[in-house]
């Protein structure tokens, strides 16, 4: 529900209201920590840069190390941001758009 503008609470706060009105983030809710427990890095791809902005609020909340890459993101900052997932293994997410 928050692609829609005024759906978020205002003034916006993380919290459990992320995970639980949507299903799917309920669904990743689940498997991110299972993926991590085992060692696992996860790459998320999506078509709409706002479900990035969404998903990176839900890895701060979560305390998942993450790393972002979209339109808005500087060739130079692109090669730092997956030279930097390739080379640390403490980087946990990477948000990507298409």
């Amino acid at each position: 529900p928050y692609l829609f503008d005024g759906a978020e609470p205002e003034p916006f706060e993380a919290g459990e209201h992320l995970v639980t009105n949507s299903g799917k983030l309920a669904l990743l809710d689940r498997l991110l920590p299972f993926l991590k427990r085992h060692g696992h890095r996860v790459l998320i791809f999506s078509q709409m840069t706002r479900v990035l902005d969404i998903l990176q609020d839900y890895c701060t909340y979560r305390e998942y190390t993450y790393e972002r890459l979209d339109g808005s993101v500087r060739g130079e900052e692109r090669f730092a941001a997956i030279n930097s997932f390739n080379a640390k293994s403490d980087t946990f997410v990477f948000l990507l758009s298409t």
